[in-house]
């Protein structure tokens, strides 16, 4: 455990958020400066503008950028200017406060249904307190390794580490995983149906074309459902199966050392795996529903920052647009997809759905409500649970 501890300080250590932030800070500054200098036209209130727009090449699409598309008007609702100048406009009244409130209560509702699901899968084995730290630590692993990796290998140790077994922290982690999974899964094809499937995905984003955005969607999508169906059947059907998997894989000789510990990590997840066919709908139903809750309150934190300057917005087609762009940033090979997430929403909404001086404010103030939080709540909350969990770790010994 020593050794163990030792390794989760190296992992989760205040240096590893140095490379996060420079990249995410690095990403939305470099939007932000870049498009000051740069004129467009912008649309405004009915009437106040002077120019109106005209699909002069037949594309459907308002092009800000190209003088053709707009013919002179006495009352029209867009007007030329230059970024910087629109951003110094901003009205910064009730409304777009509200809004942003909006965004930071999602944002909490979010963390709020993590720490109920937590306590619902291990029947209550976490105080609340227990469960914030769970779940801020479960987070601050996540921020600091490259989303295609993930933080389940920390979580597992932070939960056994809690005095949870090693089979039910597993189990956990893969309950939690299923269900995250099984939300996008489900959603995707019901957000595509009500708002027009072929509207959610962008023409081109970055020099990509839509079918090649259509496609690595499609793939990433369908490796999802391949993982679902693994976890599954796994935990649910073949449990023994499992076992014998990893049996395998670790009596391959450089790998054999750790034999026992895994002989008996198949057995407890054997046995989580039986106590999980057991559970009441009850239970399912109140997990599940926390996870609509956590992942629908992580999709509307974007939804209120977006609302908060541009007013009314297609809440649904917003909403559908993050769930094409998330499997984009799961395959991220940057930490907590920091960088790619703000270049993402640059190429997903600019000129959509959020205009050009919008675009680097909205991106910071998404990513310091649903990213940055992570790496210094982290931070804090690390070493005072090193120290709990030790004294935690020290009585079950002595027990």
């Amino acid at each position: 455990m020593e050794r163990k501890e030792a390794d989760i300080r190296k992992s989760l250590s205040w240096r590893k958020m140095i490379l996060p932030l420079v990249l995410g800070l690095s990403a939305a500054m470099y939007l932000l400066i870049s498009s000051l200098g740069e004129q467009r036209f912008f649309k405004v209130t009915q009437g106040e503008g002077k120019y109106e727009w005209h699909d002069s090449n037949d594309n459907g699409v308002v092009d800000t950028t190209v003088p053709a598309e707009f013919v002179v008007t006495e009352s029209g609702d867009y007007v030329f200017d230059s970024v910087q100048s629109m951003i110094l406009q901003i009205d910064w009244n009730s409304s777009v406060f509200f809004c942003l409130f909006l965004a930071l209560f999602t944002a909490f509702l979010r963390d709020f249904g993590y720490m109920y699901r937590i306590r619902v899968l291990t029947d209550k084995f976490f105080s609340w307190k227990e469960a914030f730290q769970v779940i801020m630590l479960w987070e601050f692993s996540s921020a600091l390794t490259p989303s295609v990796v993930g933080g389940s290998g920390v979580a597992i140790f932070i939960m056994n580490r809690e005095g949870l077994s090693l089979g039910k922290s597993t189990a956990t982690m893969f309950v939690t995983a299923l269900m995250d999974e099984l939300f996008y899964i489900i959603m995707v094809p019901l957000v595509l149906l009500l708002a027009g499937g072929a509207s959610l995905f962008p023409d081109s984003v970055f020099g990509y074309e839509g079918v090649y955005i259509t496609n690595v969607f499609w793939l990433g999508y369908g490796f999802l459902c391949l993982l679902t169906l693994v976890i599954t059947l796994s935990l649910f059907f073949f449990p023994q199966g499992f076992k014998q998997i990893l049996i395998n894989i670790f009596s391959w000789k450089p790998l054999r050392r750790w034999i026992r510990h895994v002989v008996r990590l198949g057995n407890d997840v054997i046995i989580s795996s039986e106590e999980l066919k057991r559970k009441k709908f009850s239970f399912w139903l109140k997990a599940f529903s926390s996870t609509i809750i956590s992942w629908t309150a992580r999709f509307l934190t974007l939804n209120f920052v977006i609302m908060a300057f541009m007013g009314n917005i297609d809440q649904l087609f917003v909403y559908g647009r993050q769930l094409i762009m998330w499997v984009y940033m799961l395959v991220s090979p940057t930490p907590g997809s920091a960088g790619i997430a703000e270049i993402a929403l640059a190429g997903f909404f600019e000129n959509i759905v959020i205009s050009a001086q919008y675009v680097a404010l909205v991106a910071i103030i998404w990513r310091f409500l649903t990213y940055f939080p992570y790496l210094f709540i982290g931070a804090a909350v690390l070493p005072k649970w090193l120290s709990r969990t030790s004294l935690k770790q020290a009585k079950l010994k002595n027990e």
